[in-house]
């Protein structure tokens, strides 16, 4: 897929992710889509969506596999934070619904997947904020009176983990510093899954840095993570999975080794497929490869038990 030709009207292009045209209009390449969530009760996985905040607007889809044999047993809770470059996609995007049901379904926990306000109408921090904002949700339901009942009667607020991919790995490796930096009470962040995380040090950065206008340039510690940041990462452990052929790679195994000099704590593995490419888990999930990443995921999730 080519980038379209530049034409007069417009102001900035950022393909394939979206141009600004000079009247302020944003234009995405890729069309929105929105999948239901699913109520039904006979379903191996149920999902309804909620609304964390009103201004700003921010809300979130819960999923939560069908319990029959156990309904008091408790489930690790996943928060889920999407790509798409901090400008497209959403939690409601078929493809992310249908692999954030998939996890639900394999690892058998609770998912919160976030649905943050997109830039450049909405620019960086938001994303962060809205984030963030997610999990303290979640983090109000450790004392069984939240507004979620799914949360209140099924989540162990003792095994939460956060997971990503691309720009949302970027994110959620930038939460889990801010639990390490503020806390967060009544939960423990067990672990955090970056898959094929962005953090800077590609041709990306001239968007990221347009969609982020209150910058500290390409040392940002929200785009390059700072020594400190992973020092006092609020979790016990890091998987990092990286593609041979995605021009992110080089970044996610910097950061792993980054987090091996830090002085952080905990442990971290990195895992890479050698002939994919950035974010093909999504692209093809039936391959021996996607497979292999949710097994792998599913196992980071479930070992804690």
């Amino acid at each position: 897929m080519e980038p379209p030709p530049i034409t007069d009207d417009v102001e900035h292009q950022f393909f394939p992710f979206f141009k600004v045209y000079k009247d302020g209009r944003v234009e995405r390449f890729m069309p929105s889509e929105k999948h239901p969530p699913c109520d039904d009760p006979s379903s191996t996985v149920q999902s309804k969506d909620v609304i964390i905040s009103t201004e700003p607007v921010v809300s979130a889809r819960v999923f939560m596999p069908r319990l029959p044999n156990n309904p008091e047993k408790k489930l690790p809770v996943v928060v889920y934070i999407h790509g798409g470059g901090f400008s497209i996609a959403s939690a409601f995007h078929p493809g992310y619904h249908k692999y954030v049901s998939s996890l639900v379904a394999q690892a058998n926990v609770i998912a919160v997947s976030v649905d943050y306000r997109l830039a450049p109408e909405h620019p960086i921090p938001a994303c962060y904020e809205d984030s963030w904002a997610v999990l303290k949700w979640v983090a109000s339901h450790a004392n069984g009176d939240g507004p979620d009942p799914w949360l209140n009667s099924h989540a162990d607020f003792g095994r939460v983990f956060l997971a990503g991919d691309s720009a949302g790995a970027n994110i959620s490796h930038n939460i889990v510093s801010r639990v390490g930096s503020t806390g967060l009470p009544g939960v423990k962040i067990v672990g955090v899954a970056l898959v094929h995380p962005y953090f800077g040090g590609t041709e990306d950065d001239k968007m990221w840095l347009y969609m982020c206008p209150e910058n500290g340039g390409l040392d940002d510690p929200r785009l390059k993570p700072a020594v400190e940041d992973l020092r006092r990462l609020g979790c016990e452990r890091v998987l990092v999975f990286v593609a041979g052929k995605d021009h992110l790679r080089e970044r996610g195994t910097c950061y792993v080794e980054a987090l091996k000099g830090s002085g952080w704590k905990g442990t971290v593995e990195i895992v890479e497929h050698e002939e994919e490419n950035h974010v093909f888990h999504l692209m093809k999930p039936e391959s021996e490869n996607a497979v292999d990443l949710m097994s792998r995921l599913v196992s980071f999730i479930n070992q804690a038990e």
